[in-house]
């Protein structure tokens, strides 16, 4: 017996002697290279779709309106079309499988984006290289990295190397809303979850650890007690996105209105509209610029600057309340220092708070600011729902229905381990784990990290006007998720 278990031992070493040989002669970098312009028009036919979500258009066969649906199936469709064996449950999200092995890996990855919002230089769904950048809505979120992904297998699917694994490529089509597409998914795929996997929605080096994410919101009464008069507040379009604008329609006593809104623009270096309903009564609305939820701090928030603006007139009521939160305690209250919900971990880092939707109307009782919060570990939402009750003027905080707690894959772990492993060998540049606050569909699995596909030296236009990746970065990327994905199956 103690022979046939050295001769067996010998044979592994000789078969991983082999793979590391084939592997040692594969230049990924050049594999990419024969496939540039394949990868970009593929990647433009998705950008072309505008997946953006809309419930006014939802039905059964569309249950997040029918962009995402069609980005979906031009998805499918591509891999259809290279060979795969594909499934779509039922429009929510869809897979194909590569491979043969007890274990599997999952590739998550996603076809909505949220709305493009205005300040675009170019049309956010004719996607334009520029200057070596690649402008479009989904550009760097996600449809950019997801197709280097898509390219990465492909690559060892043409060049036939041995594989002991199996690939699920998973794309949903509500990451930026709710997940209800994953939830969906799991339920009714009929597949046990894979046993581990990656998302390539984020940063390399990696990201093993994700805040949890939260949308907790203020509620306010509608009542107009003073001199100046609240009639509409409106701001943000998602409330993972920092308010790009907001609108209020005011009337009443506003003594120089025009002039004090003029110099408070200039002070704050912000864009403007104003205009009469009639005679007593005005429309306003700042624009500032839009960031991710995450990184409030990239933005200018313009709900919170117009409510800094209005908060000088005498209103009363709610609508003062109203005003005065958001003026004096979530202006670039990043942290939440001044909400009274502040956190750190010495792993996860601090609390992050966005206030991402304004919605004021004397008409309606109930008037509200939804605040996205990435919390880390040590701290919950029912904490931080009891710190936000006691803020003076909020009549009450309720919790959106879906969040997620903490997520942290050890930096030990055998997956970390080897993607790192080849972001180092292909980069030159120091591997090391990080923690964000986005949330990403790397969360999904216990196992499950986000890999890519922006570098370290990239500039975040995620969820702002302008989107854009670097089309030599995504080549670059390709190339990295190629041997990574090898290195994780073969």
């Amino acid at each position: 017996m103690k022979s046939l278990k050295n001769v067996d031992t010998a044979v592994l070493i000789l078969n991983r002697i082999r793979d590391w040989g084939n592997i040692m002669t594969i230049d990924f970098k050049a594999e990419v290279e024969k496939r540039r312009e394949a990868l970009l028009a593929d990647l433009f036919s998705l950008l072309e779709i505008n997946s953006e979500r809309d419930d006014s258009k939802a039905d059964k066969e569309h249950p997040f309106g029918p962009g995402p649906v069609q980005a979906l199936h031009k998805f499918l469709e591509i891999a259809e079309r290279d060979g795969y064996e594909t499934k779509n449950v039922d429009n929510y999200a869809g897979h194909f499988t590569f491979g043969e092995g007890e274990e599997e890996l999952g590739i998550f990855a996603h076809m909505d984006v949220v709305p493009a919002g205005s300040g675009w230089n170019t049309d956010p769904y004719k996607p334009e290289i520029i200057d070596g950048k690649l402008y479009a809505r989904g550009s760097s979120d996600d449809k950019g990295p997801t197709m280097a992904c898509y390219y990465g297998l492909k690559i060892i699917k043409e060049l036939g190397l041995p594989v002991s694994k199996r690939v699920r490529f998973v794309v949903g089509t509500d990451e930026e809303s709710g997940w209800q597409d994953m939830d969906y998914y799991f339920k009714h795929v009929g597949l046990p979850e894979p046993d581990f996997g990656f998302s390539p929605d984020a940063e390399f080096p990696i990201i093993n650890g994700e805040k949890g994410n939260i949308t907790e919101y203020l509620h306010f009464g509608n009542d107009n007690t003073g001199n100046a008069k609240l009639h509409s507040f409106t701001g943000g379009l998602r409330e993972n996105m920092v308010p790009e604008s907001a609108t209020a329609v005011v009337s009443g006593q506003l003594p120089d209105l025009a002039g004090l809104l003029d110099a408070f623009a200039k002070e704050h270096k912000l864009q403007y509209e104003i205009s009469t309903v009639d005679e007593k009564t005005y429309t306003i609305t700042i624009i500032g610029k839009s960031a991710h939820g995450s990184t409030p701090e990239d933005g200018i928030n313009g709900g919170t600057y117009l409510a800094l603006l209005l908060n000088q007139f005498d209103f009363g009521g709610a609508a003062k309340s109203y005003l005065e939160v958001a003026a004096r305690v979530l202006h670039e209250d990043f942290t939440g220092e001044k909400l009274g919900i502040a956190y750190t971990d010495a792993k996860m880092g601090s609390l992050s708070m966005n206030a991402g939707v304004f919605h004021f109307d004397s008409a309606k009782a109930d008037n509200t600011i939804a605040l996205n919060i990435r919390y880390p570990q040590g701290t919950d939402p029912k904490a931080i729902q009891a710190g936000l009750e006691k803020v003076t003027g909020v009549v009450s905080v309720s919790l959106s229905e879906h969040g997620h707690t903490p997520h942290y894959v050890p930096a030990d772990d055998e997956l970390v381990a080897i993607l790192l492993s080849v972001y180092e060998k292909q980069t030159g540049l120091k591997g090391h784990e990080q923690v964000i606050g986005g949330g990403t569909f790397g969360r999904l699995l216990k196992r499950g990290v986000a890999f890519g596909a922006m570098f370290p030296d990239y500039v975040n236009t995620m969820h702002q006007a302008n989107e854009f990746t670097d089309v030599e970065d995504l080549f670059r990327a390709a190339a990295i998720y190629a041997e990574a994905i090898y290195e994780l199956i073969k």
